[in-house]
Formats: C-alpha cells, sequence, structure tokens
C-alpha cells in the first residue's frame, strides 16, 4: 500500500509540474514564433526537437548508469560525482521527468509549431488555407519532424546505454552548478555511501 501511496504521490507531483512547464513553454514558444518567417520558424521547431532528444537521451543514460564509477570519483571529490549519484538512485523519476516530461511536451510543443510554419509557407506561396498544397506540404513537414524525432532519439539511446557514465557525470556536474552557484537543489543532498566499495 505504502508504495502505490508513494506512487500516487510522485505522479500527481509530476503531473502538476507537466502542467506548468507546458504552459510556460507554449507561451514562449508562440511568443517567439509570432511574426518569423517560416524559414526561421522551421529553425525553430528543429531545435524544439533536439531539445527533446537531448532529454531523452540524458533520461535513457540515467537507467542505464551504475553507482559504483560515482563513488569512486566522489571518494577523488570530483565536483558532481555525488549529484551522478542521486541521479543513479532515483533514476526512475528522473528519467521520467527527461523522457516523459520535457520529451512529451517538446512533441507538442513541436507539433504546434510545425503546423504554424506550414500556415505561414502557405501564405508565402499563395495557397490558401483548405487547398491541397497546403495539405502536402503539411505531410510532409510533419513527416520530416517525426523522422528526426524518431531518429534522434534512436541514435540517443544507444550513445545514451554506450556512454551512460560520461553522460551522467556531466550532469551531475551541471547539477553542482547549479547548487553551488544559483542555490538551486534538484535532490536532497543525503548521499550516504551504504557500504564501503572495495
Amino acid at each position: 500500500m505504502k508504495p502505490l501511496l508513494k506512487s500516487i504521490h510522485w505522479s500527481l507531483g509530476i503531473a502538476v509540474i507537466t502542467l506548468v512547464l507546458a504552459a510556460i513553454f507554449s507561451v514562449i514558444s508562440t511568443f517567439v514564433l509570432s511574426g518569423v518567417t517560416w524559414a526561421v520558424g522551421m529553425i525553430i521547431v528543429f531545435i524544439i526537437v533536439f531539445f527533446g532528444v537531448f532529454f531523452d537521451t540524458i533520461g535513457v543514460a540515467a537507467t542505464a548508469a551504475h553507482e559504483k564509477p560515482f563513488h569512486a570519483m566522489a571518494s577523488e571529490r570530483l565536483n558532481g560525482a555525488k549529484h551522478a549519484v542521486l541521479i543513479t538512485r532515483n533514476a526512475d523519476k528522473f528519467a521520467n521527468f527527461c523522457n516523459d516530461v520535457i520529451g512529451d511536451i517538446s512533441g507538442i510543443i513541436s507539433g504546434t509549431a510545425s503546423a504554424y510554419v506550414v500556415l505561414q509557407l502557405s501564405i508565402q506561396l499563395g495557397y490558401g488555407e483548405t487547398s491541397i498544397q497546403q495539405f502536402w506540404i503539411s505531410v510532409l513537414f510533419t513527416s520530416v519532424v517525426a523522422a528526426l524525432t524518431v531518429g534522434g532519439k534512436a541514435i540517443g539511446k544507444t550513445l545514451a546505454i554506450h556512454y551512460a557514465t560520461p553522460i551522467i557525470y556531466q550532469v551531475g556536474r551541471l547539477l553542482y552548478l547549479l547548487e553551488v552557484r544559483l542555490k538551486i537543489k534538484v535532490f536532497q543532498n543525503n548521499v550516504k555511501t551504504k557500504k564501503k566499495l572495495k
């Protein structure tokens, strides 16, 4: 019963976070896209796709990484090693945030942005909003975005599995910098080595 309650608590919390982040990203993307040409809009769509692929890669790396190398780094007092340990210990939640929250929001926003780009391109080419030309432009652009998203995530997953340790260590360093310089804590700093690693 206790694990179920914890799962429900986490699910509700992440749902609220998703709601807030989706609203923020949607407002930002709408503001950035408003008034730009279709070419600039297309670049923005590709940036959003890359953003989603990037976080998906980090999420997979978190589930593939092991604690032991980071304990060795922590013993050498390398900045970010303890944060990397925390990431691996909370891999399920960390991956859920990176893959599902950021990844899905990126997918939704890239779809909305794609529709805007198609509309702008159709207007510039002089096609009507319900013309067959706009339909095929929409199909082509949506297909390209989907291909880049799926293909990018496939490459990202391969990199994440083979280079999980260096990827998570770099993320740990970033979290360390956020904590030290901006006083932003992503995890509670309660890392305690359960057993001394030989």
